[in-house]
């Protein structure tokens, strides 16, 4: 890869918006657009072994909550716990992914990973020890999804650097794009196995097997070529601010339309809904008649990630959707209007089918979000960049659990979800039509 040139591309990138034209992204006025060649990134043999094992690490997270989620909502029976399971995840990535960012760009972000992955282990193999031993106490299942979160803070914000180093500027948007139907598949395949663990083996063996996926992408992380050793890689000459930095690079994206815009809109969709209906799902699940740990129980899981691994799939195999800002705020508008109707589904057929469209835009427009935010980071801060987005994208569904799981301890789940989406969608509006505005 031609890491200078594709530097000072992005830096150039980073004072326009996204009508303006740029070698990475398409613009009408530029003459037609080169031909589309599907999954063009996999042509990269080590982009292929990150995207694997990668998303054998996402579906182990997703097996892992399926079995935690499970034995803590059976034995606890509290739609609040279910709350806390969503906030304890996601606040570590509020407080501290602008300051996991600032070390993507200074650190080996090879090591970074692999402590990620090494905690997560740790976690599946507590939980285990605590199953097989009938220890779960209220006060270990806490800590444990605090930990958890603690890790995926530490490790996400580096992946999406990696990808920078492993592909060039011309497959970037199918990299991002690929890594996020990456993770939706292992949303889809981490219920499927997951609920298949509970059968075969129990919570307890079935956990302790969960353990065993994180070893992949921590044992590729000892000798992959990037990181601190790759060729022409710096640590950036200043040395770490703290919250200076953060606030430093809040200000380049507040002064970037397209960062600003897609920073805002991931963030908002994330505080109101995020992902905490999924820690509800158990609740949902019993609701519609189905909540024994059986296949229909794995399918409702599964239903959300379906969506998003078939529009993965069919977006980057067919060029459809090219990012673009105003189609990220029409699809999320989509993404509310599909979760308001699985809220209020008193059919099972209905709620998976709607569970399938809103897992099918959601994919569409945060890996779309994702790719403009990419493209737009300036080369020197790019880790900075990211790790304010990943803090707007992940910690914002700290408040999400309070809105959706509090919440619903006193509504009802159903209601919850329902009020959290209308009013996401009505915010969506609203900044939607100031943007169509501003720009006319």
């Amino acid at each position: 890869m031609n890491i200078p040139t594709y530097q000072l591309a992005l830096q150039s990138m980073s004072d326009h918006h996204i009508e303006a034209p740029s070698p990475l992204k398409p613009d009408s006025s530029a003459g037609p657009a080169p031909e589309h060649r599907a999954f063009k990134s996999l042509s990269s043999r080590d982009f292929r072994i990150y995207l694997f094992s990668a998303t054998a690490a996402m579906m182990a997270d997703n097996i892992e909550h399926v079995i935690s989620y499970w034995v803590i909502f059976q034995k606890f029976q509290s739609p609040a716990l279910g709350g806390f399971a969503v906030i304890s995840h996601w606040v570590p990535h509020l407080l501290l992914a602008g300051f996991s960012g600032v070390l993507a760009d200074r650190f080996d972000i090879r090591r970074l990973i692999q402590v990620g992955m090494f905690m997560l282990f740790a976690v599946s193999v507590c939980w285990g020890a605590m199953f097989l031993s009938d220890s779960v106490a209220l006060w270990k299942a806490m800590l444990l999804l605090v930990v958890h979160g603690l890790a995926g803070v530490i490790w996400l914000p580096a992946s999406q650097v990696l990808i920078h180093q492993i592909v060039d500027a011309e497959q970037l948007p199918s990299a991002v794009r690929l890594s996020a139907t990456g993770r939706y598949l292992g949303f889809l395949v981490g219920p499927a196995v997951g609920g298949a663990l509970l059968l075969a083996l129990g919570p307890s063996y079935g956990i302790f097997v969960n353990a065993l996926i994180y070893v992949p992408l921590f044992a590729w992380m000892v000798s992959a070529p990037y990181g601190r050793a790759a060729a022409g890689w710096r640590p950036p000459p200043r040395a770490i601010n703290g919250f200076a930095d953060v606030w430093s690079t809040m200000k380049v994206i507040a002064r970037d339309r397209v960062l600003l815009s897609m920073t805002v809109l991931i963030g908002a969709a994330s505080f109101f809904v995020g992902n905490a209906y999924q820690a509800q799902m158990p609740g949902f699940a019993r609701d519609l008649g189905h909540g024994r740990v059986d296949f229909s129980y794995s399918l409702l899981l599964a239903a959300d990630a379906a969506g998003g691994l078939a529009g993965g799939l069919l977006l980057e195999s067919r060029a459809l959707l090219q990012p673009r800002a105003r189609t990220a705020f029409i699809l999320a508008m989509i993404w509310c209007a599909a979760l308001i109707g699985f809220a209020q589904a008193n059919l099972y057929a209905v709620a998976i089918s709607l569970l399938f469209v809103a897992g099918f835009v959601e994919l569409a427009f945060n890996s779309m979000a994702q790719a403009l935010v990419q493209m737009n980071a300036p080369s020197d801060i790019r880790g900075r960049v990211i790790g304010v987005f990943s803090m707007s994208a992940m910690g914002m569904r700290t408040f999400s659990g309070l809105s959706v799981g509090i919440l619903g301890a006193s509504v009802g789940i159903h209601n919850s979800l329902a009020l959290s989406a209308a009013a996401l969608f009505l915010l969506i509006a609203v900044l939607f039509a100031a943007r169509q505005l501003r720009a006319a």
